[in-house]
């Protein structure tokens, strides 16, 4: 996330899905009060149609295991996945199906 705040400006689509996958991983929600994830969600809605199917379900998956729900950003997957549904692999649709069912059962 130290990374992010510097030079997140430079990352690619992949970067940036990247690191919320790995942050979500490593960090469980430990991070979940991270003021850093709100330029990281808002930086994800903004490459949402630059994202390639596996970053948004690792994008999905990252935040819901972060239990760091940014509505906004969800919807933005919601939008953006029955787009792309046919570049979706299984495992893609099961982070991300998994990814909301998490997501809202808060």
């Amino acid at each position: 996330l130290t990374l992010f705040a510097i030079e997140g400006h430079r990352f690619s689509a992949r970067n940036v899905a990247t690191t919320v996958h790995r942050v979500g991983k490593f960090g469980g929600n430990r991070f979940r009060a991270d003021r850093r994830l709100l330029p990281l969600a808002a930086m994800c809605r903004h490459r949402m149609t630059a994202f390639e199917a596996q970053h948004i379900a690792n994008v999905a998956w990252g935040f819901a295991k972060l239990e760091f729900i940014d509505h906004r950003l969800f919807e933005a997957i919601k939008v953006e996945t029955p787009r792309r549904v046919r570049d979706f692999n299984p495992q893609h649709l099961a982070n991300t199906v998994w990814a909301f069912a998490t997501a809202t059962t808060e």
